[in-house]
């Protein structure tokens, strides 16, 4: 089960469930594969919807842990818009500031 207050998004992937984290580490390497320079520009690449299906890969790949190659012929469960979903809650999980107690 996935706990967003550790940035964690669920996913159902051939027929798994999954749980999908951006570590500052998968993150770096996130930067680096989309030539992004920033995780302000990563960020607004994705707010503004100027991604590509490949891009989307190479964010849940990420969170996943797995090189992109391996989910790339994946089925998920609600196709390329829970895909979407996932990867947009996964950012904003990612970046959320936690409320005070």
């Amino acid at each position: 089960m996935a706990n967003p207050y550790r940035g964690e998004v669920a996913l159902t992937i051939d027929g798994e469930a999954r749980v999908l984290r951006l570590s500052l580490g998968r993150l770096a390497e996130l930067e680096e594969a989309l030539q992004t320079g920033s995780l302000v520009a990563l960020v607004e690449r994705y707010e503004s919807g100027r991604y590509s299906a490949r891009d989307l890969v190479t964010l849940l790949a990420a969170g996943l842990g797995v090189p992109r190659e391996e989910l790339a012929g994946a089925d998920i469960e609600g196709g390329a818009v829970a895909a979407a979903r996932a990867a947009a809650e996964l950012l904003r999980v990612t970046f959320q500031v936690p409320e005070e107690s």
